[in-house]
């Protein structure tokens, strides 16, 4: 064989080693790292198409712990007891996913969610026991009670079914009933396809949901000493730490997750958010938890990661001070619409009375911020988004019952 055939031989063959390389580099990630066979064949085929059509799910995906682990699409996505079945390119999947999917590998994680307000709670605020099943309602009564076994909200009637699809739904769905059985769905905190302890942690996550006038946690959040430091010092927390091994080291700046779920320095990690609140701040009048001490000892212990016992003690004592004065201030505004109910003065369905709203924001917006501000380090929330506007609603509340029971007298 000349040395031309030779030459021409091994530059076509270069070639194609080229092409082919090149052609490899511009795969996906998660087809071209993943360990075996079966991995490909069901993460490298769903890349194949999604990294065309839906670039960023694909991309996700190669970030997460999941992929890291491999955990493999099919894995997740593949159609478990109870749920609803389609054929998608040569794979049988679920038609929706749920809690149920994740269940599998994280059973005990499930377990601590079941019992958290996060759960049947959570969608019987808005729609009451309906959808849930008995067994349902008596499982999450146990741990919160009165949270499930009650009638509908009234906005339901009030507002209508689009209002509560498009917007109370969006939050409250965390807690949905899913047609396997299962409650809620974990991928509202940790997203679809990132899997994400990082975003979790992230408070903006929680904020999604804890904002605005009926529970505005964000917005304490920022203002306090925590979040102004969070702000400063974000890009030097490692949020992703391992949830085992966390430390004040990764995360010596609190975010919503450290005090609420973390388990920092050793404490226990748990995914029910009341296992460390001690009081129902988001009653019209707050009560003591049943778990008051053991939540409160809970609580402390996070705290005492970073101060001191006596600091402690005394945000402790101020906001249950703060607490008592707004459950106060609350019961006589109470006494004041209750007292109309008694004289036949207030009638109708709720909210279809001027003075409905006012009772009900004074409650439900003032007095809530005023209470969880007072825990979580949000003076202006204390007093100008708290008690001011409990004195303010409480002053046009009693100016509303007096016209009611002049108008009621002139009528006589």
């Amino acid at each position: 064989m000349s040395f031309r055939s030779v030459f021409i031989a091994v530059t076509v063959a270069f070639g194609l080693i080229l092409g082919a390389f090149l052609v490899n580099r511009a795969r996906p990630q998660v087809e071209t790292e993943q360990p075996t066979a079966d991995f490909v064949l069901a993460s490298g085929k769903c890349a194949e198409c999604h990294a065309r059509l839906q670039y960023s799910v694909v991309h996700e995906y190669e970030m997460s712990a999941h992929a890291k682990r491999g955990v493999n699409c099919l894995d997740c996505h593949q159609a478990g007891q109870g749920q609803q079945k389609k054929e998608h390119h040569g794979f049988v999947i679920a038609t929706h996913l749920t809690a149920g999917n994740c269940r599998g590998c994280h059973e005990g994680i499930y377990q601590e969610f079941l019992r958290s307000r996060h759960a049947a709670p959570s969608w019987a605020a808005i729609y009451g026991e309906k959808g849930l099943t008995s067994d349902q309602v008596a499982f999450s009564e146990q741990y919160q009670p009165g949270g499930t076994k009650r009638p509908p909200h009234p906005f339901v009637a009030a507002e209508g079914a689009s209002a509560m699809a498009s917007g109370c739904e969006q939050c409250h769905s965390i807690g949905k009933p899913n047609d396997d059985g299962t409650i809620g769905t974990c991928t509202d905190c940790h997203a679809r396809h990132t899997s994400s302890v990082a975003l979790a942690r992230l408070p903006t996550t929680c904020a999604q949901c804890h904002m605005g006038p009926d529970h505005s946690q964000i917005e304490i959040y920022d203002e306090s000493k925590h979040g102004v430091m969070f702000a400063a010092q974000e890009k030097l927390l490692k949020l992703d730490a391992n949830p085992r091994t966390l430390s004040t080291r990764d995360m010596f700046v609190p975010t919503c997750a450290t005090c609420h779920m973390s388990g920092i320095n050793g404490l226990k990690v748990t995914h029910d958010p009341s296992e460390r609140l001690s009081w129902y701040l988001a009653d019209a009048v707050s009560s003591k938890r049943p778990n008051y001490l053991r939540a409160q000892a809970n609580m402390k212990q996070v705290c005492e990661q970073c101060h001191t016992a006596a600091l402690i003690d005394r945000v402790y004592t101020q906001a249950e001070q703060v607490v008592a004065s707004t459950n106060t201030k609350v019961l006589a505004a109470k006494d004041i619409v209750d007292g109309l109910h008694k004289d036949g003065l207030l009638s109708g369905p709720p909210f279809s009375q001027p003075i409905d709203f006012t009772y009900f924001d004074l409650w439900h917006y003032d007095g809530r911020t005023s209470k969880h501000a007072a825990f979580m380090g949000g003076a202006d929330f204390v007093q100008w988004h708290g008690n001011y506007g409990l004195l303010e609603k409480t002053v046009e509340l009693r100016h509303q019952a007096d016209e009611l029971r002049r108008s009621h007298e002139a009528h006589k």
